[in-house]
Parts: structure tokens; sequence; C-alpha cells
């Protein structure tokens, strides 16, 4: 259990964990899954409640722990995201001898440079590998090459200080946590989904979550733009409540009948909720005009992004649909019908971890899984052969009870749906004491 990742992925309406054992070859299988819904602590991406935050994240690495056979997890990865995310330019230049060569250390030196640029007011979360002008000649790679003057374009991913800090006072306020790390969710996301030739051809992977839309521009194989929007499925729902709809009605009719696209047979037909009090009926008509209302405002959104960076003929990959809310029926279809590309859906890459395809489609946990993918260091620890009881006596694990969580006796859990776990009560000393914590009397 000494080499298991751990990510997490803070999204607007759940929060999803991922235990991942790495492989040799750059892949990965996975161990355990769980998610927790995010009791509105976060709003757009971005951890609105600390408390709350971190009480739902411990109980999601409780639940975790619980398929680890008596291993703890001690710390974490975590995805940002949410509004005001953005890529800015920023360029490091080196002057050589003539004759010289590029060397690694150049490399490095120049991106040790950009490593400890401050733009004012804003926070480097993340550096996407630079795109190189050699001597006014474009390439992704300068190692090597003979050269007078090279320059390394970076695409930083900025954003306000207070999102990093958030996610730090969240984690580290849990007993016995640390931050492994915090990585780009959007990058990630991309280096998980999106291929070489789909990078290499141009391509816009539109994340399209509860509470915002992230879109990334890739073209000859380098960033091009990374920018947030900060509407999403979640809106949606809101305006449908509008109906004399709970929300959770909403959001269910939303997901089950509703439409990006206003049909005329929709005029036809209507819909019968079950409420507790009364029930009755909506018109399929009244639901969808609502959805296409909106979702249109999203699609607008969504093109006028990228129109400002780039011309949609230069995405030879079309656009990839990421993201819970991107299930919306006919959202693909609004989508071709204003961009004029191709428009699809991608799963993880195959060969990248070891699960079923269903698994690797899940929009629950495709973020999570493209976050533990970039972990790079060990997060689960065994607990110490020799610890002390309450009197202060060493004692050996031998001594104590154990009672392992054997995987066939795990229930099998469903993938379209947040699992359920019931394990069998354990004695481990982590798990216990985080459950009296959070124990509602």
């Amino acid at each position: 259990m000494s080499e298991l990742i751990v990510a997490i992925d803070l999204g607007t309406s759940h929060i999803t964990g991922i235990v991942g054992k790495k492989k040799a070859d750059g892949g990965a299988s996975i161990i355990a899954y769980e998610t927790v819904e995010t009791d509105n602590c976060i709003r757009r991406g971005i951890i609105y409640n600390i408390d709350k935050t971190t009480t739902q994240v411990g109980i999601l690495l409780s639940k975790l722990e619980m398929h680890l056979n008596g291993d703890y997890i001690d710390k974490v990865y975590v995805g940002i995201g949410g509004q005001s995310l953005r890529t800015i330019d920023h360029d490091e230049e080196m002057d050589f001898a003539e004759g010289a060569k590029v060397t690694e250390q150049d490399i490095a030196d120049l991106d040790a440079r950009c490593e400890n640029f401050k733009p004012n007011l804003l926070d480097v979360l993340g550096i996407a590998p630079p795109v190189y002008s050699i001597d006014g000649r474009k390439d992704t790679k300068a190692e090597g090459v003979f050269c007078k003057h090279l320059v390394a374009h970076y695409k930083l991913v900025v954003g306000r200080a207070m999102i990093r800090n958030n996610i730090k006072r969240s984690i580290e306020a849990i007993p016995e946590k640390a931050l492994a790390g915090i990585l780009v969710a959007p990058l990630a996301l991309a280096d998980a989904i999106l291929t070489s030739k789909d990078k290499e051809l141009g391509c816009a992977l539109i994340d399209f979550g509860a509470g915002v839309t992230s879109v990334s521009i890739y073209k000859n194989s380098y960033l091009h733009h990374l920018c947030v929007i900060p509407l999403g499925g979640h809106l949606i729902t809101r305006d449908l409540v509008s109906l004399q709809l709970t929300e959770n009605d909403a959001e269910y009719l939303k997901k089950e009948k509703g439409s990006a696209i206003l049909h005329l047979e929709d005029e036809n037909e209507s819909i019968k909720v079950e409420m507790e009090e009364t029930n009755r009926e909506v018109k399929l008509s009244d639901l969808n005009a609502i959805i296409e209302g909106r979702a249109k405002e999203i699609v607008e959104n969504i093109y006028a992004r990228i129109c400002e960076v780039i011309e949609l003929r230069q995405l030879g990959a079309g656009i990839v649909l990421a993201g819970y809310a991107a299930e919306l029926a006919d959202l693909p279809e609004l989508l071709k019908e204003k961009c004029g590309v191709k428009i699809r859906f991608s799963p993880i890459q195959k060969g990248l971890v070891d699960s079923s395809d269903e698994m690797l489609g899940n929009p629950l946990y495709m973020m999570a899984i493209s976050l533990m993918l970039k972990g790079t260091e060990s997060c689960v620890s065994a607990y110490s052969a020799v610890k002390v009881d309450e009197d202060g006596e060493n004692t050996s694990d031998a001594e104590k009870e154990v009672n392992v969580v054997i995987e066939e006796d795990r229930p099998k859990r469903p993938v379209k749906t947040p699992p359920v776990v019931k394990p069998k009560k354990t004695k481990k000393p982590f798990a216990d004491r985080f459950r009296d914590l959070f124990r509602e009397d």
C-alpha cells in the first residue's frame, strides 16, 4: 500500500476521491473510489465554506480508508479550478555564443526563472510546457539545437491567491492529513483524455461542470489558452425551480427529461411530478424552453471565448466535451450548430488506467482519475508496527485484534451512481476517531 496515490476533485455538486496504484509504465490501477455531496460548501468550483469542506473531505477520506485493509491516508493531491482561473503569457530569453548548443541545464535555468516570476495580484497555480522560438523559428523542443537567441514562451495558469489558500486550510485542518500537492484540474483532465494528435491538430476541451465551464484550447501540441466561464449546469437547475419545482425535482427532470433544444413535439407532452403534498404536471415544452435558453447562453459564451484566441477552422480535432453537466440531452447538437465543428465525448485514454470502459467514461470520476495520474508522491502509509496504548505501554500489532476487509466481502458498487459502501466494522484508530468527530447526536 506504500505506493498509492490519493486524489480529490472538489466539484461544485460532489467531492470525489480516488485511490490508485501507479505502475512502472506510468499507468495506474484503481484501488478505491468514493464520493460525497458538497453540502453547498463549494460554489463555482471554489471553496466557499472552509469548515464544511474540511468536514466533507474528512468523511470522504475516512470512507476511502475503509478499503485499505488497515492502512491510512496521510496526504492527498487536490485539483484546483473554478472561477477566475485563466492563462497569461510569459517569456524568458537567453543568448548564446556563436556555435553554442542549448543544453538541459539551459532549459532548467529558463524554467527556474519562469517559476520565480510573480505577477501582480495573482497566484501562479501551474505552468504549461513552453513552446520555443529558436532564432525566430517555433519548435516544441530546444535541447540539443544550435542557436544564437532562444525564447521560451510559457503559459502561466493564474488565479486569485485565496483559491490555493482555502484548499490548504481545508485539508490541513483534517487531523493527521497533509497536502501532497495542488494540481491544475483542467490541465490534468486534458492530459488524460486528449491524445497527442488532438493537441497537434487543434482541439478545444470543454469541461461542463455544475458550477463553471472550463475551456482549454490546444494547437500545435501545446496549450494555446485556458479560461473559465462562471456558468454551469446548476444554473439551469435553479432556472427550472421557477416552474414551482424543488431543486431536487428540477435536477431530476433536467437529467431524465430535459433537452438543450426545444422540439415541436414537446408541446403535446406533460410530465407528472410527484411531490410530498400534491401531484402536478409540467409541460415538457415549458421545461425545455427554460433549459434551451440557458444552454444557448452557455454555448454563446463558449463560442466567444474560443473565437477570441483562435479560428474555429483551426480546430482540426474539433471540440471534446467532458463534465457531469455535459450529459444534458442535445447539448452536442446545440454546440455543433453554433461552432460548426465536430463534437464528441472522450473517456480517459485506454492504457492509462486498468478499469472498465464505463468507469473511465463516467464524468463523476474522470477528473479525480486524471488528478491521480499526475500524482508522484506516496499518499498511503501502513500503521506503525509498534503502537502505544492508552496506558502508555508499547504493544505490537500482533497483539491487537484487527478485522481486515477482504476484497470478496466488499459489496459491489455501481458505477453510474455514487457508491454506498457498508464494510465490516474495523478497529482502525484513525477511522474510529474521525467518525466520532463528525457523528451527529
